[in-house]
């Protein structure tokens, strides 16, 4: 399993490289002020930031309680990515709604929207962060199975 200071950079690099694509992104496919997609962005980030890790451990845990190995196939990263953005989902709706001044619908539209790009993402970064920094138990395995 991944080290405490291996999750925090993972989280981190995770977020930041995000906000970079999403606030533009956002901004221009919800016609809001790039300053106000902005603020929902960091917030959120910081949000996921700290459901990244509890996440993250969690779910290794789990996994290797259950295969007895963190290495993850295509399957169990596609149902690693779409829970954690179900998490999210949860928690990042009402907030959405609350500071943009939006219906739940509405909000739920963007959290769904964001969702979607995310998933993506995460699917690609965490497959890139395992391939950059494999774990020693996954010695001669293949990271993108």
């Amino acid at each position: 399993m991944r080290p405490p200071l291996d999750r925090l950079r993972h989280a981190l690099s995770f977020e930041i490289i995000a906000l970079f694509l999403i606030v533009p992104l956002g901004a221009l496919a919800f016609d809001i002020p790039i300053y106000d997609i902005g603020i929902v962005g960091i917030v959120s980030a910081t949000i996921a930031t700290l459901w990244n890790i509890i996440y993250n451990f969690t779910f290794d845990v789990a996994l290797k309680r259950l295969t007895a190995t963190t290495l993850k196939t295509a399957r169990v990263r596609v149902l690693h990515a779409v829970l954690f953005e179900l998490g999210l989902l949860a928690v990042l709706m009402p907030y959405l709604a609350w500071y943009l001044d939006v219906s739940l619908w509405q909000a739920f539209v963007m959290d769904a929207s964001f969702a979607l790009f995310y998933i993506i993402y995460a699917l690609g970064f965490n497959w890139a962060y395992d391939a950059l920094f494999p774990l020693p138990e996954w010695k001669g395995a293949v990271v993108c199975e």
